[in-house]
C-alpha cells in the first residue's frame, strides 16, 4: 500500500495519504478541500562505500525535522 504526497490547491498544505484502494477519496486535513495535486516523492538512495563522509544523511533529508536523526 503506497503513501502518496499531495499539496492542497486551496490552502497549499502538504500532506500524505495512504492508498488502500483504487478509488480512495482524499481531502486536505487542514481545510477539507478535495482539490489536491499529487507530488513527486523524494526517496532515499544508499551511499556506496566510496562516498565522502560529508555527503549528508542517506535518508534524503537535510537533517531537519524528518525524524530520522536524533
Amino acid at each position: 500500500m503506497p503513501i502518496y504526497e499531495y499539496v492542497c490547491q486551496d490552502c497549499q498544505t502538504s500532506f500524505e495519504h495512504l492508498v488502500l484502494g483504487k478509488n480512495g477519496a482524499i481531502s486536505c486535513p487542514k481545510c477539507g478541500s478535495r482539490q489536491a495535486t499529487l507530488q513527486l516523492s523524494v526517496f532515499a538512495a544508499p551511499h556506496g562505500e566510496d562516498s565522502s563522509a560529508d555527503a549528508g544523511p542517506s535518508c534524503g533529508c537535510s537533517g531537519g525535522g524528518c525524524g530520522c536523526h536524533n
